[in-house]
């Protein structure tokens, strides 16, 4: 492959994933001589059908409740842009941390957090539920477009910057660490790590990692502006957290009597921009005492290396728990969350006492399964759903949908 056709020059550290270096698919195809591996599967999770239902899944509000605020689409662009930004300023593959970006939302349920809580305690008998494992089953199983292969067949790269981009997924012994620890790791990710060695217990690649610092700036930063626009704070309230404070006192010390739309998007990008620049530098710091060599050398660091700086991340987590306080924990949010929890809830109970109501292909060949299997259909099927799906669905199984608006 020539690196110069067709792919635009790009520098690289020698840190960085190479493109012309990957480990390769699962299926080997042909290569692109227009794309890189990784620019590839970039353009097949765009073009999937789980990425164009991230339009209608809730961010933190349900579609109804108006047209401005974030979707999972919306939030999943956000992220891509961060991670590109952040990518460029450490010399890694840009193209690689935007594909991670795009793919890391792939396996969220309908209705935000709360659907994905309520899936959890669904499939609780059955090995519970996670978000970030059911991205992996998107990728891997549930995409079925291509004639050899079901799945997107991505870059070993991708599937390993997607599946554990927050960090190690398991110990040197193979023990599942973090939020996993004393449990088995989801079903999809020891499915599909019984085919293809991921490397579970290293931290993954440094776009990855700057994939996953961008998705927390992103929801930082557009749940303080649609928590705003939805009234559920005023923007005085923000002086409570030092960090909005100061961007505050500066937004209105150089614009004094600024429109409030303005003055709430000045706040916004101020404090993306402050985060972006501090994990910039704190990843430059990390790099250069680790001076790594190889993307090898950033899997074996033992530590996140594309993060923030120790003030920062306390000021980021001071921004969350103002977040938790005053979006999250709204009785407005809270009272919209209890009704879809039920929707969700009454769904799966439904469909696993009867899993021949699932449309087709879902309910195809279900007396060949195991009770386990049949509840992992019925996932798959509730969790791939819209907001908008999720309660027309609802709607043709029962007589007491609740009412949303």
């Amino acid at each position: 492959m020539n690196a110069d056709i067709g792919f635009g020059a790009q520098a690289r550290a020698a840190y960085a994933e190479n493109p012309l270096k990957s480990r390769g698919r699962l299926y080997p195809e042909p290569e692109s001589p227009t794309r890189t591996p990784f620019q590839r599967d970039r353009d097949r999770i765009i073009h999937s059908s789980a990425f164009r239902r991230l339009k209608h899944k809730t961010q933190v509000f349900v579609y109804h409740e108006g047209d401005h605020f974030r979707t999972r689409l919306t939030h999943t662009i956000e992220v891509s842009q961060i991670a590109r930004s952040l990518a460029r300023a450490l010399k890694l593959d840009e193209d690689l941390a935007e594909c991670l970006a795009l793919a890391h939302d792939l396996g969220h349920t309908p209705f935000g957090h709360e659907g994905e809580d309520v899936m959890h305690d669904c499939m609780a008998p059955f090995g519970g539920f996670d978000h970030n494992a059911q991205s992996l089953r998107v990728v891997t199983h549930l995409e079925q477009r291509y004639a050899e292969f079901d799945g997107l067949n991505l870059a070993w790269e991708t599937l390993e910057g997607l599946v554990k981009h927050n960090g190690p997924l398991v110990g040197a012994d193979g023990a599942p660490l973090g939020k996993f620890k004393g449990a088995d790791l989801p079903f999809a990710i020891r499915d599909y790590a019984a085919r293809q060695d991921l490397m579970l217990d290293t931290w993954p690649s440094a776009e990855a990692q700057a994939a996953a610092i961008a998705d927390d700036i992103a929801y930082d930063a557009h749940d303080l502006d649609d928590g705003l626009r939805a009234g559920l704070f005023a923007i005085e309230d923000m002086r409570e957290v030092p960090f909005l404070a100061a961007i505050l006192s500066e937004v209105d010390g150089k614009y004094p009597g600024l429109e409030e739309s303005r003055r709430i998007h000045e706040i916004v990008r101020r404090s993306i921009t402050r985060m972006v620049e501090d994990v910039i530098r704190e990843a430059l710091k990390n790099l250069e005492e680790l001076a790594p060599k190889s993307v090898q050398d950033i899997r074996m660091a033992n530590r996140c290396l594309v993060q923030f700086s120790a003030e920062m991340a306390e000021q980021e987590k001071a921004v969350k728990r103002f977040l938790f306080a005053r979006v999250y924990r709204h009785e407005d949010v809270l009272a919209v969350r209890r009704l879809v929890s039920r929707i969700v809830k009454d769904l799966f109970e439904r469909f696993l006492a009867g899993p021949e109501l699932m449309p087709k292909p879902w309910n195809v060949g279900l007396d060949s399964l195991s009770e386990d299997a049949v509840a992992r259909r019925v996932c798959d099927y509730i969790a791939g759903m819209t907001d908008r799906y999720a309660i027309e669905e609802h709607r043709r199984l029962f007589d007491d949908t609740p009412d949303l608006g």
